[in-house]
């Protein structure tokens, strides 16, 4: 196996939440996870801002157990490759494939080193808040796309991130609340997500945008996910996307020199 990411088996930076046992088990009972594309009620609208992509050069960032890449070979693709930290993860992803021109390289996205002028599109699903280095990391993406290559990817929404703990609470006239206590001091946030401790960087709307355009990108798409009717049918616990949004979708193109 071609070690094109680089920075694969290499000491992680980042924190392997996804490796430890108790997380894990809780993480792979989730709709997203036993559905696939089709338990996140995000994909559609991510689904839309995706360019053509047959024949394409796929790399998809924080694959995961591999659902993205499977669906892009399904749909034409040539070639996808899936980056993850987590070795849980691959193998699940391994285990599920039976394609070929699929492949998957451990690798922490905060540490990457891609080939230049090689991907149509870089993917990238609920990935990136976990990283702090932003800018190195749009950069590297950046100058692996081709000329005119699109960055496609999801993150949660820095609202979601902002707050010191994560939430909802009750005033005392009973309204639903989502206290922002720290949106503009970025970084470090912890939360109890099936484990005590869980690692994510905040970063607010302005460095994600500022960020890919100092990058050398244009934006072509933005949406604070919110469900529609249907959505709120299959899935009635996302009534509180109305109090805050939890997704963020955004889309760029590479600019030609």
């Amino acid at each position: 196996m071609s070690n094109e990411a680089g920075a694969s088996n290499a000491v992680s930076a980042s924190q392997n939440i996804y490796d430890t046992a108790e997380f894990f088990q809780g993480y792979i009972k989730l709709d997203r996870q036993v559905l696939g594309l089709d338990g996140a009620p995000e994909w559609p609208q991510l689904r839309a801002m995706l360019p053509n992509i047959q024949e394409s050069q796929i790399l998809d960032l924080g694959c995961g157990m591999g659902w993205f890449a499977r669906w892009a070979k399904q749909q034409g693709a040539a070639h996808i490759l899936g980056l993850d930290l987590s070795q849980n993860m691959l193998d699940r992803a391994v285990e599920l494939t039976n394609m070929d021109n699929i492949e998957y390289q451990r690798a922490d996205l905060n540490q990457l080193n891609l080939a230049p002028g090689k991907y149509d599109l870089v993917f990238s699903s609920l990935a990136f808040h976990y990283l702090v280095n932003l800018k190195g990391l749009f950069a590297e993406i950046q100058q692996a796309l081709k000329p005119g290559g699109k960055l496609v990817f999801s993150i949660e929404h820095p609202i979601f991130t902002g707050p010191t703990r994560g939430g909802i609470i009750s005033d005392a006239e009973g309204r639903l609340i989502w206290p922002l206590d720290a949106y503009h001091r970025e970084g470090l946030r912890h939360r109890n997500w099936f484990v005590d401790g869980v690692e994510k960087q905040h970063h607010t709307l302005g460095t994600y945008i500022n960020t890919l355009f100092q990058s050398g990108f244009e934006l072509t798409d933005f949406v604070e996910w919110c469900p529609t009717e249907d959505d709120l049918k299959k899935f009635p616990g996302w009534e509180k996307e109305f109090i805050r949004p939890t997704f963020l979708l955004m889309g760029a193109i590479k600019k030609c020199s």
